[in-house]
């Protein structure tokens, strides 16, 4: 739903600002009746969001909404493409990450003098998502969702190993000695001779399942891996966030995660980078060539409906400095372009409003932005077999979640920091060294 992997190159981002008059492909007829045009990526989720349209067309007959889910490799790509030929979307699902450069090119609609206007209830969402879409008194979004990580686990490989899965609720971590998170992730490692990792004779060059699998390939906040770490051994990503304009990626505490995560590989534990950046870490669970790995909320449907392999979450590790989990939220844009904004307004009012997130919050695929749909969301889960607990034990603790880097310059930050971090897994350089040169260059952007 939201992995940092494809980035938007700068090109496609760049000189677009023209493009505010251009219009959609929306149409409209001659009695008055709009098609919007929707695009989100999460394949999931569409049911939850037709249900969304299917209410809001009885409420305003007059307003088809047509979804368009493009996967996420392809939904970036395409969609800037889209702003370049003036034939965007009405709206579409947005993500933090990008958001600004939407903003700074002025292919996205200022929501503020509506939400003035109808007076929306911004107290309605879970305390701080709100203030994310909001950029020099303007508002480009209105939270529709929230996200946490968490650990996901292999039941039969762990009870495997001879390890009780309720010892997973309450592992530790630091930087030197892996802590009891490193114990279990050895031990859950098995090589072809059936050694574990915490055996005598374990032979880390030819492992038949590795004690975890991670997103490495996760650019600039390491969102399903290393940032959880990082963050958890006292390090933070900015001199201030949302929209910093100092990064801290040579703070010696980042180095530090980063090494030992390299540590796992040299050690066998960990699937070397080459190995699995291409698979992704869901494929290598579904296949049993790891038992643990770090996974998005929005992931958690996926595993629990598994019919092949009996998954569950704990908690992510507590680390030097607490447990913390990335948290993230999604928005929907108004295209700039479009011919129909009020009409779109309308939608995107009633996809932040507890009548759409009510119906997203019974599909059980994502925890809504609305307080008391996300309570309902969790009784969903609950209804279906599915312990969605972890996660929402993890941001239960004021402090424990964190912001993944909001700044100008998106792309070109994460491009920069994924180039560093993998020679690093590739072995060509120091975590020191590595993110001194990122540090450097991605500060550089800023001046």
């Amino acid at each position: 739903m939201r992995r940092a992997r494809t980035l938007i190159g700068t090109a496609l981002l760049a000189g677009v600002a023209a493009l505010t008059g251009c219009s959609s492909s929306s149409s409209d007829s001659s009695n008055g009746n709009v098609t919007l045009r929707y695009a989100l990526w999460v394949d999931t989720q569409q049911p939850a969001y037709q249900d969304c349209a299917k209410a809001f067309h009885t409420a305003h007959p007059n307003i088809t909404i047509k979804i368009e889910q493009t996967a996420w490799a392809q939904y970036w790509t395409n969609l800037t493409t889209e702003v370049t030929a003036g034939t965007a979307p009405d709206v579409f699902t947005d993500s933090v990450a990008y958001y600004p450069d939407f903003q700074t090119n002025n292919q996205i609609v200022d929501l503020q003098p509506y939400v003035t206007r109808d007076h929306v209830d911004l107290s309605q969402f879970r305390p701080g998502l709100a203030d994310l879409w909001v950029r020099g008194g303007k508002r480009y979004g209105l939270p529709k969702d929230w996200d946490a990580v968490a650990l996901v686990y292999n039941r039969k490989l762990v009870q495997a190993a001879g390890v009780d899965p309720s010892s997973l609720q309450n592992l530790t971590w630091n930087p030197t000695d892996g802590g009891d998170f490193e114990k279990l992730i050895a031990k859950l490692t098995v090589d072809e001779h059936g050694r574990h990792g915490d055996q005598p004779g374990f032979d880390k060059n030819h492992v038949k399942t590795y004690g975890i699998v991670l997103d490495l390939d996760a650019g600039a906040g390491g969102q399903t891996s290393w940032g959880n770490l990082a963050v958890a051994n006292g390090f933070s990503f900015l001199d201030k966030n949302p929209f910093g304009t100092h990064y801290k990626y040579d703070d010696p505490r980042l180095a530090a995660a980063i090494g030992w995560i390299k540590g796992l590989q040299d050690k066998g534990y960990l699937g070397r980078y080459s190995q699995h950046s291409s698979l992704g870490s869901d494929a290598v669970l579904a296949s049993g060539k790891a038992a643990m790995g770090m996974a998005g909320s929005w992931m958690a449907s996926t595993y629990l409906s598994n019919k092949k392999v009996d998954f569950a979450f704990a908690p992510l590790p507590a680390g030097p400095a607490g447990r913390h989990t990335a948290s993230n939220t999604l928005s929907d844009a108004i295209y700039a372009g479009s011919k129909h904004k009020d009409q779109a307004w309308q939608w995107v009012k009633f996809l932040a409003s507890p009548q759409c997130q009510d119906l997203v919050a019974k599909r059980a695929v994502v925890f809504p932005a609305i307080k008391s749909a996300s309570d309902e969301a969790l009784s969903a889960f609950k209804s279906q077999s599915m312990d969605m607990q972890a996660f929402v034990t993890e941001t239960s603790q004021p402090g424990a979640s964190f912001l993944l880097p909001l700044t100008d310059h998106a792309a070109d930050v994460a491009e920069t920091v994924q180039n560093g971090l993998d020679s690093v897994w590739l072995g060509q350089a120091s975590p020191e060294d590595a993110l001194k040169k990122v540090n450097a260059h991605v500060n550089g952007l800023f001046k």
